[in-house]
């Protein structure tokens, strides 16, 4: 049974939006307290759970497999948590980001949740190099888990977007990844900037580096392939600057091939729900995520 967002959350959701950037940390943890009972009563059958699985040496190197039962030639979604490039963990909380993957896994497409190296002591391009290994686990795992390697997708939210974009468009890290057949961007940092106006700008530091002459050839939009099919989602409220950043990404795809990728404003969202809300009752952007998965297929 799916379970609806409940009316109290609702309020707080409509409460925190407009202030939303006024104390991101304290918003961002009163939304995963308030979504974990919520996810914890949604539908988790019909999917197979494998955790902590290496792909590669470092101990930041684990993921984790949500696998549809039974699967056999499924599409798969590689999921990249954010966390301003310094913090967050592919468990955020006990239901926080495992609903994502329960989302995908009850609809027919294989999930790995996935975790990677952080700032300070790993510093770019470290994310994109941990995305790509991670990307290539799963192809060469492909057959023996049920996967269909040529519908591979790339999902990153938040900094997690900076690494999966960075990843699919082959920036500098990438070079190990196998081909991927499409891109989610959800509220990504997809470009890397200091400004005073960015409250996590200190964090963009701690990965990109102090120097902001080098920002602009480090940032993901700037190696945006208008051949790689992308999906944009963003929030009504987010946090500063990120809707401005998808949307610069979807100009750049789209003026590069004359034609707009699909993008999302989920109304009535702030930063921290449009991710946490997946696997509940309220399934537009789920929906959205689901069909774009589906009609991507990588050409050989």
């Amino acid at each position: 049974m799916e379970i609806p967002i409940p009316e109290a959350l609702r309020r707080l959701m409509a409460e925190l939006g407009p202030v939303w950037a006024a104390d991101v940390p304290r918003n961002v943890r009163r939304m995963i307290d308030a979504f974990d009972p919520v996810l914890e009563r949604c539908p988790k059958d019909g999917v197979e759970v494998r955790r902590d699985i290496a792909y590669g040496a470092d101990p930041a190197h684990r993921l984790d497999l949500y696998l549809p039962r039974g699967a056999s030639g499924a599409p798969a979604v590689v999921f990249v948590h954010g966390g301003a490039f310094v913090d967050g963990e592919k468990e955020r909380s006990p239901q926080v980001y495992a609903n994502v993957c329960f989302w995908f896994a009850r609809h027919g497409v294989a999930c790995v949740n996935m975790e990677y190296r952080l700032a300070p002591m790993a510093r770019y391009p470290s994310g994109t190099e941990d995305v790509a290994a991670a990307c290539r686990w799963l192809a060469d795992h492909a057959d023996g888990i049920g996967v269909d390697a040529r519908r591979l997708v790339l999902f990153g939210h938040s900094a997690g977007a900076a690494h999966a974009a960075s990843c699919a468009y082959g920036a500098p890290g990438a070079a190990a990844a196998p081909p991927v057949a499409g891109l989610i961007v959800l509220s990504g940092r997809v470009r890397a900037d200091n400004r005073p106006d960015n409250p996590n700008a200190r964090k963009v530091e701690a990965y990109y580096g102090t120097d902001a002459s080098r920002y602009e050839e480090r940032s993901a939009v700037a190696f945006a392939d208008p051949r790689m099919p992308t999906f944009i989602g963003f929030a009504q409220f987010e946090n500063p600057l990120l809707d401005c950043y998808c949307l610069e990404l979807a100009h750049v795809l789209a003026a590069g091939r004359g034609a707009a990728p699909r993008v999302l404003q989920l109304p009535g969202h702030n930063h921290t729900s449009i991710i946490a809300h997946l696997n509940t009752a309220e399934d537009l952007l789920g929906r959205e995520l689901l069909a774009f998965v589906e009609r991507t297929r990588r050409a050989d």
